[in-house]
């Protein structure tokens, strides 16, 4: 697989990378053996980019990536992770230097290496991202070498726009998908001007964008898609991007209808292609519960780009069905 890179990224990553989160939890059960299944198949197939939190599994999910890459003795993947969500009460003033210490030597022992590559800020109160002390924070741990980059993760278009302007952000991870287009605006041109990285979160609305789902699908009780759905968790928007179920589900058929007669590709593949083909986009991070899912988001890679009428239909379903569920709310 080729690589993308950004000026502020110190390091290339493969366009399609691997989301971790499904590895720790809030989407059933993932067994140790499926779990090292998926990141095998994802680092075989050529994905450079493992993202993970500290909260994934309370941990879990960056101890499997550790285990899984010193086992395998693989050194060319880089893997971020996220820190902030541990913090009782979630609230500004929890992002210290203390904690922040606190919280990436923690990470350091679950992925089992001196520096982490990239810490992203995790979706944090919007007032930390104009915060002074919270970036001389940051760069203290790149001083220090806990960390070699530093990003944030974002809920907001506007919360990317102000982490963009400050000079040591190396990358924006924000919810970017084809029933989430708003980023397109304003974020992915000041990222491209500013050289950061922009790592695309969500990109399939939590499994709407497979077209695998009709009205009638249940998720687990323990799965994010069954607890979060009015945002009693955490941000609605992370859960089918915050998209009535129904609503997706109709609008993703739609996209389905896209693929040529004769494609071998699935509406996956379709909807990863339709973000790699956006301007500023340096990776997409699908999950995957298997390893088969792996093998086929990593292969979105290899589509041609889409042509010019099936980039006017995904917009025009956008513009139809989603955007006044979402457009305006984030």
């Amino acid at each position: 697989m080729d690589t993308r890179s950004a000026s502020r990224l110190p390091f290339p990553v493969s366009p399609v990378g691997l989301g971790c989160w499904q590895l720790g939890g809030d989407w059933g059960e993932v067994t140790e053996g499926s779990a090292h299944g998926v990141l095998g198949a994802a680092a075989h197939a050529g994905v450079t980019f493992f993202d993970t939190a500290d909260v994934y599994g309370d941990g879990r999910s960056e101890r499997l990536v550790g285990s899984f890459l010193d086992a395998r003795g693989v050194d060319d993947v880089r893997v971020a992770t996220k820190m902030g969500r541990r913090a009782d009460p979630h609230d500004a003033s929890a992002y210290t230097l203390d904690a922040f210490r606190d919280w990436t030597d923690r990470s350091r022992r679950n992925l089992g290496v001196d520096t982490l590559d990239l810490v992203q800020l995790h979706c944090p109160p919007t007032e930390v991202f104009s915060s002074d002390a919270v970036y001389d924070a940051l760069d203290t741990l790149v001083s220090d070498g806990a960390i070699r980059a530093y990003g944030v993760s974002v809920e907001t278009c506007a919360e990317a726009l102000t982490a963009i302007a400050r000079p040591n952000v190396a990358s924006v991870q924000i919810i970017l998908n084809a029933f989430r287009r708003k980023p397109l605006e304003e974020v992915l041109p000041a990222a491209r001007e500013a050289g950061v990285a922009i790592i695309a979160r969500v990109p399939l609305a939590s499994g709407l964008l497979s077209g695998k789902y009709d009205e009638s699908t249940t998720f687990a009780a323990d799965d994010h898609r069954t607890f979060n759905r009015s945002g009693a968790a955490f941000d609605v928007g992370e859960t089918f991007a915050g998209v009535p179920f129904e609503v997706g589900v109709a609008a993703a058929r739609e996209v389905a209808a896209l693929l040529p007669e004769g494609s071998t590709a699935s509406t996956s593949q379709l909807a990863l292609r339709w973000i790699l083909d956006q301007p500023g986009v340096t990776t997409v991070i699908p999950g995957a519960r298997n390893a088969a899912q792996a093998e086929s988001n990593a292969a979105a890679a290899d589509l041609p780009p889409l042509t010019d009428e099936q980039l006017a239909r995904f917009e025009e379903i956008y513009d139809a069905s989603i955007r006044a569920h979402v457009h305006d709310r984030w």
